[in-house]
């Protein structure tokens, strides 16, 4: 890690869930023993799914920005906070202003989903639209000087890897032994929570990251060893669609996180169809980033451990939700076809 950059401790993980609860919500764990998972793996593989899309404001956002924002002084909430995000941390931080009794402004790419900008205004936030991901980290940093609000960063700094780190806390208390965990990566906040309780909790314990190919600031961060820009975004997973690395997050993964890989765009269709018909879940892509990366470039590592899966969120409106799912259906594997013997016979 980098001189001067340092790392949740576990009393600090600690502190910031106590100042969390009641707050947010701690989020159940699910075995998925069916389906995809029946068919991949023997019985001697066990996933767990940490379902942080039933959090508050449907991902793990909350954590991370009522952390921040919780920390503020009287003054600085007088002045307000602002947000830069494609919908969930702009959601996550409208919610918490109005949580707190302050004000928000989120700034959100034109093409962010209608529903998270419809939720945002709903919250009581003033929403600002620019063309792309790009000028809209441009123009928070404007309002952030102009305004002198507390710019709430979408993955970077100690406060939000604190507060998502308690997803880690929550994990391993839940599933005790865990062998892996496997935590989708927009700009590694948090992988970098996550990953700092989980390796200060149980060493042996590995963390893998996953990104899609078309939003891997982190990984050919972890190749270059500097904190890397990417020239474009290019995934349908637009919650992992950063821009680029920043060193507080980048240090802290690079110290904790075994690897980072890489999934498709079809990897991950094929992943939140998996979802939906084997465990009934409806998420967006980055929510299917963990599925899709044990169902390929992490399968031989996992098969035969005792795994966690962060499934992060899941805010997506019924149209993209559908034309996505649609995607991945054409895709995946069909069903197994039962024998005559295994043929329901029991109508009703």
């Amino acid at each position: 890690m980098a001189p001067g950059i340092g790392y949740p401790t576990l009393s600090q993980i600690r502190f910031a869930a106590e100042r969390l609860a009641g707050k947010i919500l701690t989020t159940p764990v699910w075995r998925w023993q069916t389906g995809i998972i029946e068919e991949s793996f023997d019985g001697s593989t066990e996933v767990w799914l940490k379902l942080e899309l039933f959090q508050r404001t449907g991902t793990f956002k909350l954590r991370g920005a009522l952390n921040c924002a919780a920390a503020l002084d009287a003054a600085a909430q007088r002045r307000g906070v602002v947000a830069v995000s494609a919908g969930n941390h702009a959601i996550a931080v409208a919610y918490t202003a109005k949580l707190l009794g302050i004000t928000a402004k989120v700034v959100m790419p034109q093409h962010a989903s209608p529903a998270r900008i419809a939720l945002c205004k709903e919250l009581g936030a003033e929403v600002i639209l620019v063309p792309d991901v790009h000028q809209a980290f441009t123009r928070v940093r404007q309002i952030e000087y102009e305004e002198s609000r507390t710019l709430i960063h979408p993955f970077e700094g100690p406060l939000t890897a604190e507060g998502t780190a308690t997803v880690g806390l929550e994990l391993m208390a839940q599933v005790p032994g865990l062998d892996a965990v496997v935590v989708p990566i927009g700009g590694g906040g948090l992988c970098a929570g996550i990953a700092a309780a989980v390796k200060q909790l149980d060493p042996a314990c590995a963390v893998y990251g996953v990104e899609p190919f078309g939003a891997d600031a982190l990984y050919r961060s972890f190749q270059s060893g500097v904190p890397e820009k990417l020239e474009r975004v290019d995934t349908v997973a637009d919650s992992l669609g950063a821009p680029y690395a920043l060193p507080y997050s980048f240090g802290v993964c690079r110290r904790f996180v075994d690897e980072i890989v890489r999934v498709s765009d079809d990897d991950l269709c094929r992943a939140m169809y998996y979802q939906f018909r084997d465990a009934k879940l409806v998420a967006e892509p980055a929510a299917a980033a963990a599925t899709a990366a044990i169902l390929g470039p992490l399968r031989e590592r996992v098969a035969g451990k005792r795994i966690g899966l962060i499934i992060c969120g899941s805010n997506i409106d019924a149209a993209r939700y559908s034309e996505l799912l649609e995607r991945g259906i054409a895709g995946a594997r069909p069903p197994p076809v039962p024998t005559d013997g295994e043929t329901d016979r029991g109508g009703q």
